[in-house]
């Protein structure tokens, strides 16, 4: 007891301490603070006070309760910052919230809070549009649990409402090439779209009825025309997510699911028309009335068969009109899971097309098995690692500019490191990185051989390549890694005709850029001062 009582005590001494340097730095910024704003101030400098580093006798080692005035322990209590006072400290976690100002104008495209708020807004869409006709043909909704039912009605109502009142009238729009973000002509943006119109018919205020002919849930179905948002949340989704095509086969597929839950209140709804029970064709009444229902709903839309006929001429056009509705709803969906997996699978496509392609080419003209089979690894490698075959493929469309970020987001950090072009101009690095080209070497490859006419430069962005020598060429003389340059030589020699002087081969996979002497002085043009100094090392080099 003794020990932990003297660790406690030596403990408060310490943060006592700590607490009290603390305050003498402070005083001290102050007191600096103060004298760059007014020199005529006189400075405590001139005659310091005693080292704080040097711990005063303590009277008692842990201080009395209510030694501090009370508005010193307020304000220890307020303060909160990244230091060693307050690393023991709990971080005042409402002061964002309370610090928090709502954005006066969202952009729809790049806004993750909007899509957060859409995807609030579908629910409550889909809450309306599944349960409507739930509670409309069955009988689930009863005088015991209308409550539940109304108050998340009306919850939804508020969504919808806030959507208007919130949402809508604060997002950007696009006219004229501009982004128009003032909050008045927002406002007006929004006030004259089809979507406020529809937004309005939406809450139409059909609520009052009940009053008069009860809780009808029929009233409710304005509700589901709020259909704008469910589709901007899907393009919204899309745009973000990196497998889209995994969201499109869950939606789709939701798609399916409604068609028979709408198609199971139908017949539930027919069944209580005719009677339940009353023929072979209805529903009987028995089990779970739901799932009896979405089981006739799925073998009737699919076409399974194997249903009882239907007796009544009501029965008989039901049921008609239940066949003519799953041939065209599964048209339309295996027509849309077709676009799904296609549009999935396009780059895999185009892949074993050009493959395939290569293999008959390489067939007709009985290229060796050998040669063959390192094509094959090629293509299957190059794929693996850049999920394409060629990057400019990828590129050509975009503008230059766009090429230019994409250029620097993905090569400037290797390139930035070679030794060669630290000090050139960097807008030239930035037009250099245009030029690269992406080459991938299979082992043991031959980058360059020794007597070639060196026309590039390589920059290994991947793997690792040897440089052999030697009496019989094959000694390895070096491994270069990434981010080792090669073959400059070439491009700074000042005359044509410059030879190899060695043998470099990929030792495993190997990504390089290659860079051309051509290129390269045609971006030298404009830069005389990064090709003075470029000349200057070719000098040192040679």
């Amino acid at each position: 007891e003794r020990i932990g009582s003297a660790t406690s005590l030596s403990s408060a001494a310490i943060s006592n301490r700590l607490q009290e340097l603390v305050r003498l730095f402070k005083e001290r910024t102050e007191k600096v603070k103060e004298k760059l704003t007014d020199p005529d101030i006189t400075s405590d400098e001139e005659s310091p006070t005693a080292s704080p580093t040097k711990p005063a006798p303590l009277a008692s080692p842990v201080p009395p309760p209510g030694g501090q005035p009370d508005g010193e322990k307020v304000a220890e209590e307020e303060h909160y910052c990244e230091m060693l006072c307050c690393m023991f400290k709990h971080r005042p976690w409402l002061n964002p919230l309370r610090n928090y100002q709502f954005p006066s104008s969202i952009d729809p495209l790049t806004n993750l809070m909007y899509v957060l708020w859409l995807f609030f807004v579908v629910m409550a869409w889909n809450w309306n549009c599944w349960l409507i006709p739930v509670r409309w043909a069955f009988p689930y909704q009863t005088p015991a649990n209308i409550h539940c039912w109304l108050f998340i009605d009306y919850l939804c109502d508020l969504i919808y409402l806030l959507d208007i009142l919130i949402f809508q009238t604060r997002l950007q729009f696009v006219q004229g090439g501009d982004i128009i973000s003032d909050k008045k002509a927002m406002k007006e943006n929004y006030l004259r779209s089809q979507r406020f119109k529809m937004d309005l018919v939406c809450l139409l205020p059909l609520d009052f009825f009940y009053f008069k002919v009860g809780v009808n849930p029929l009233l409710r179905f304005p509700r589901c025309l709020k259909y704008m948002a469910f589709f901007e949340f899907n393009n919204r989704l899309e745009a973000i997510l990196t497998k889209a095509y995994i969201y499109r086969v869950i939606r789709t597929t939701a798609y399916l699911l409604y068609s028979l839950h709408v198609n199971s209140c139908l017949y539930y709804w027919a069944s209580a028309y005719e009677g339940l029970g009353s023929t072979t064709w209805v529903y009987d009444g028995e089990g779970n009335s739901y799932i009896r229902c979405y089981y006739w709903a799925v073998k009737t839309l699919i076409t399974i068969g194997g249903l009882p006929d239907p007796k009544t001429l009501f029965e008989i056009v039901f049921q008609l009109l239940n066949y003519f509705t799953g041939v065209f709803a599964f048209s339309v969906m295996i027509g849309q899971m077709r676009d799904v997996v296609g549009a999935a699978t396009a780059g895999q496509t185009y892949y074993r097309s050009c493959m395939d392609s290569t293999i008959k080419y390489m067939n007709f003209y009985k290229i060796p098995k050998t040669v063959q089979n390192r094509v094959k690894m090629w293509y299957e490698y190059t794929w693996r690692s850049q999920g394409m075959l060629d990057e400019s493929e990828l590129l050509v469309q975009l503008p230059d500019k766009m090429r230019l970020d994409i250029a620097i987001d993905v090569n400037y950090s290797i390139v930035s490191k070679v030794a060669l072009f630290q000090g050139c101009d960097r807008q030239m690095i930035f037009d250099m990185l245009k030029r690269l080209r992406s080459v991938v070497y299979l082992p043991n490859d031959y980058v360059c051989k020794k007597g070639e006419i060196g026309r590039e430069m390589y920059i290994i962005q991947a793997g690792h390549v040897q440089v052999l020598g030697g009496p019989d060429g094959k000694t390895v003389l070096v491994t270069l890694k990434p981010g080792s340059v090669f073959g400059e030589i070439s491009l700074l020699a000042a005359g044509g005709g410059n030879r190899r002087t060695a043998n470099v081969i990929a030792h495993g996979f190997a990504n390089l850029f290659i860079l051309d002497k051509k290129d390269l002085n045609e971006i030298l043009v404009h830069y005389p001062e990064s090709q003075k100094l470029l000349k200057k090392k070719a000098k040192c080099v040679l």
